[in-house]
């Protein structure tokens, strides 16, 4: 412990500036999202609430602001501080994931119980698993660096971790979330040096599972049957989709301008969740859709950039998990959208409206930060 103190000393005295290219990519993200779901969410807000401004008053002052001022905390705390508290904040995870599951404290919305009900302000647990789990995940891989290819101490114990969040997200159930979360343990465990028959063993299993939750799951096999023929049942389970690939058909190459949506208009299905990037094609258009996947692209990059550059195996994957979250759920967001994978709910990344999403997004990007002012230099 004294050792690990004098070693953080010893970087701190090394900070560099931050990375102020990653920081304004996240900040034209911030404010691009803002604008799109201001645009998506106007219709449907003064619907529900006679109120056109609703769902983006509630994303800034419970999701951007809190945000930012977890931003501010996270990027000048030094990253090193997490690994202190990363079991207690996992402890603290599988508190609330197993809150959600009480009746009286969980709510329910559309079948699923995911989320808390905080005084009127719901609020969602598993987005805090995504962070705390991937911390507890790097700090335990660091130290068993010289385990990791043990089938024992190394792939059976990776498996059990996850295990436990996986099966306490899946009785809410959430299927999305827990892909997101077991792509970025998986990556990471890759990226700790585990060999490759692990990973093979690992991608069976998780295909054998993934099989079985959509065998037992009539919503689910109903989803990858739209997913493999979107013309079925056009206008029963097949509807989203169909309503998504038009929305961004009629964009074509320079949308029909920002507010100018027709779909958002009782025709899309969570036009404010993961359907907005329809509504953005819709409006904005080919080249504008493209140059907002490239903006991903970069962020991706800087985050790679961060990770081979960081002064240690901790912060090395906590850069790559963190890149890995937000890149994975675009891509799964984008890719149903295109039908090119199965629905999922995933919500889009700075876009989609969820204040816990975007707290803990912001969170992580700063923890993300904070590694890029102790990178080594070249």
């Amino acid at each position: 412990m004294v050792r690990t103190r004098k070693i953080e000393k010893l970087n701190i005295k090394k900070k560099q500036q931050a990375d102020y290219v990653l920081l304004g990519l996240i900040g034209f993200l911030l404010i691009f999202g803002f604008v799109i779901l201001t645009s998506a969410s106007n219709a449907i807000a003064f619907q529900k609430f006679q109120d056109p401004y609703y769902y983006i008053k509630h994303q800034a002052l419970y999701g951007i602001i809190l945000g930012l001022i977890a931003f501010f905390i996270t990027s000048n705390i030094q990253y090193t501080y997490w690994k202190r508290y990363a079991f207690v904040l996992l402890v603290m995870t599988i508190i609330l994931l197993l809150l959600v599951l009480i009746p009286s404290i969980g709510y329910e919305y559309l079948g699923a119980r995911r989320w808390i009900n905080i005084g009127g302000i719901l609020f969602q647990p598993t987005e805090v698993a995504k962070l705390t789990f991937l911390i507890y995940l790097a700090t335990w891989l660091e130290k068993r660096q010289k385990q990791v290819h043990d089938f024992s101490y190394g792939l059976l114990a990776f498996m059990f971790l996850l295990g436990i969040i996986a099966l306490l997200i899946m009785l809410q159930p959430d299927l999305g979330t827990m892909t997101v979360i077991a792509t970025i343990a998986l990556v990471i465990y890759f990226a700790a040096g585990a060999p490759f028959r692990h990973l093979a063993l690992l991608g069976f299993g998780a295909s054998a599972v993934f099989a079985l939750l959509i065998k037992i799951a009539p919503y689910r096999a109903a989803r990858f049957s739209v997913f493999l023929n979107p013309e079925l049942d056009p206008q029963g389970i097949g509807y989203h989709i169909n309503q998504a690939l038009l929305a961004i058909g009629s964009g074509g190459l320079f949308g029909l301008g920002l507010n100018n949506s027709r779909q958002k208009h009782n025709f899309l299905p969570e036009v404010t969740g993961d359907s907005i990037f329809a509504v953005m094609a819709e409006e904005l258009g080919f080249f504008v859709v493209v140059s907002f996947i490239v903006l991903f692209i970069l962020v991706l990059l800087r985050g790679l950039n961060i990770a081979q550059k960081a002064p240690d195996i901790f912060g090395k994957l906590l850069a790559i998990g963190i890149t890995t979250w937000i890149l994975f759920q675009a891509f799964v967001n984008i890719g149903a959208m295109v039908s090119i994978l199965p629905l999922t709910g995933i919500p889009l990344p700075f876009v989609s409206y969820g204040s816990s999403a975007i707290v803990m997004l912001l969170t992580a990007f700063g923890i993300l930060i904070n590694i890029s002012k102790h990178r080594q230099r070249t």
